[in-house]
C-alpha cells in the first residue's frame, strides 16, 4: 500500500511538497526542460537560498539513445548500499523504460526513458542536500521518507526527490506530469534493498 500525507493530492501525481518561492513582481522565468540543465542549478540567494536540483541531464537525449549525465558529488556511490540498490531497480517505471547511460557513465546512477524522450534519473550516494534541515517537510511513500526540491521556481519541468532515511542518500529526478509510478516503484526498490534508519537533517541556521 502506498502511503502519502496529503488528502488534496491529484491522483495522477505523487505526493509533492510545495517548496517553490515566488515573487509576484518578478518576471516569470523561461520554462526549460530539465535535460537542458548541466548538473545542478542554484537560485540566487535573493530568491531562494541554496535550492539545488541535482542529478539532471547534460543535454536532451534522443529516444533510444544513451542518456548522458553530468557529474555531481556522490561520495557513497561505490558503497555496498548503492550496489544493492542498483541491483534491485526495476526495468520499467510505468511508461519509462530502463535506458543505457552514455560514457563516461557516473557510478551509482541509472536512467529510464519514455517514448517521447523524457527521462527519469536516479543517483545513489549523494551528499546530504543543503536544504534538508530540521524544518524540512517530508513525504512518505511505501515506508520511504522523501524530501522534494522543486524546479518550478527556475522554470525547470522536474522535481528531484531525496530519500533521506536510508544508509545513503538517493535522489530521483522526475519530469512533471509523470504520474506517481516512478516514485512509488523506486520507493519499493529502496525499501527492499536498503534498511531504514533515522533521518539526519542539518540543524537550523547551520551546516
Amino acid at each position: 500500500m502506498n502511503n502519502t500525507t496529503s488528502s488534496d493530492q491529484d491522483p495522477d501525481e505523487p505526493e509533492i511538497a510545495d517548496t517553490a518561492v515566488s515573487d509576484p513582481a518578478a518576471t516569470p522565468p523561461e520554462r526549460r526542460h530539465p535535460a537542458l540543465i548541466a548538473a545542478a542549478i542554484a537560485l540566487p540567494v535573493a530568491l531562494l537560498v541554496g535550492v539545488v536540483v541535482a542529478a539532471v541531464f547534460v543535454a536532451r537525449t534522443p529516444v533510444n539513445s544513451p542518456v548522458g549525465l553530468g557529474p555531481v558529488p556522490a561520495p557513497e556511490a561505490e558503497s555496498e548500499s548503492c550496489s544493492s540498490l542498483l541491483e534491485a531497480l526495476p526495468e520499467d517505471l510505468g511508461d519509462f523504460k530502463r535506458a543505457e547511460l552514455a560514457d563516461p557513465a557516473p557510478i551509482g546512477a541509472a536512467a529510464w526513458q519514455s517514448a517521447d524522450g523524457e527521462e527519469v534519473v536516479l543517483r545513489c550516494g549523494l551528499e546530504r542536500p543543503d536544504e534538508f534541515d530540521q524544518a524540512a517537510a517530508l513525504q512518505i511513500v511505501d515506508q520511504v521518507q522523501w524530501f522534494e526540491i522543486s524546479g518550478a521556481a527556475q522554470g525547470i519541468d522536474a522535481s528531484t526527490w531525496f530519500a533521506v532515511d536510508r544508509p545513503v542518500y538517493v535522489a530521483l529526478t522526475v519530469p512533471n506530469g509523470s504520474g506517481p509510478t516512478p516514485l512509488q516503484d523506486i520507493s519499493a526498490a529502496i525499501a527492499e534493498a536498503l534498511p531504514q534508519q533515522g533521518i539526519d537533517p542539518a540543524p537550523l541556521g547551520g551546516p
